[in-house]
């Protein structure tokens, strides 16, 4: 039968990103990294739309300021740092009252937030538009001095950092780029990896839930070796001036999501989650230091990625 790894056991993987528990987690390979670098901090992707009717219930509101409370010291207690929380803009008020909430409990109890905006699917100049809008809102309502929460904001060698998950990749980002430049600071832009004509106006990448270059697996053994060893590869030698965010997950699971797409990767007995912990401690070394880690997700249920309840373990068979 599947049993439910511990908060305690998870926190030991994600605190020292070695961890060894009685409860199946394996052993983290412990071969030292080619030199030692200052340790990642520990950020997981939170999703904010739990509550609204076109997503499942988890029994919970994402708008609920003591379930917010709550998940902030249980991610703390497993060494995460703060929440990157997804962010639409006007175009989902539902999502942008939670991410208010979770900004404002997070200034409150010593945690960290950052936004990650949702590129819209739109034609070029609306997605340029639209992105142009969310961002000043952004600036406006959260980043101001007066915003709640704003002390809580993700700062990165003085200037807030912002995460972009792209979706139809028609938004001119080297144009959004020159505006927000306009800013006091301007932000640090991080981008998903991938190909993309605007590398220039980004930051830094940050690695995401993939199989690699043999594609979804049947049976969910494909969990990402080969497009984490490029991505880190890749931050050194083709991007060596960017920030690399490097990220660990449990797996991966959207066959039961109405927009799923049959798309699978195993947690492995807890493997998974400590596979893609250990390749990001490799990779980050002095040279190439990685300021954060990125947990694919605190709470994405809807596509099997989520840490918040622990993670699958496998035990034996009950009678």
């Amino acid at each position: 039968m599947l049993l439910r790894l511990s908060f305690a056991a998870t926190a030991l993987a994600l605190i020292a990103l070695e961890a060894c528990t009685h409860s199946g987690l394996r052993r983290v390979l412990r071969d030292p990294a080619p030199a030692p670098a200052p340790p990642s901090r520990a950020l997981a992707v939170y999703e904010p739309w739990f509550g609204h009717p076109r997503h499942i219930d988890v029994g919970y509101s994402s708008q609920d300021p003591v379930v917010i409370r709550r998940q902030i010291a249980e991610a703390k207690k497993l060494g995460i740092s703060g929440f990157v929380v997804d962010w639409y803009g006007d175009r989902e008020p539902f999502l942008d009252k939670s991410y208010a909430l979770v900004q404002a409990a997070a200034g409150e109890e010593g945690f960290s937030v950052a936004m990650m905006y949702d590129e819209t699917n739109k034609e070029k100049e609306q997605a340029t538009d639209d992105a142009l809008v969310a961002f000043d809102k952004f600036r406006r309502t959260y980043l101001s001095p007066r915003a709640r929460g704003r002390n809580a904001y993700l700062y990165y060698k003085g200037r807030p950092v912002i995460f972009i998950f792209p979706k139809g990749g028609q938004t001119d980002w080297s144009r959004v780029r020159r505006e927000t430049n306009q800013w006091n600071p301007p932000p640090v832009l991080i981008y998903e990896y991938r190909q993309t004509p605007y590398a220039a106006a980004f930051d830094g990448l940050y690695a995401w839930i993939n199989p690699g270059k043999k594609g979804w697996a049947a049976d969910g053994s494909n969990w990402g070796e080969d497009y984490l060893r490029n991505f880190y590869e890749s931050m050194q030698t083709k991007y060596p001036d960017k920030i690399a965010i490097g990220a660990a997950w449990p797996g991966f699971d959207d066959r039961k999501a109405s927009w799923g797409l049959g798309r699978y990767m195993s947690q492995r007995c807890g493997q998974t989650l400590a596979d893609t912990m250990n390749l990001q401690r490799q990779f980050s070394t002095v040279d190439h230091p990685q300021p954060f880690l990125l947990i694919a997700t605190w709470n994405d249920y809807e596509e099997g990625s989520a840490i918040e309840r622990g993670i699958e373990k496998c035990g034996p068979t009950s009678r």
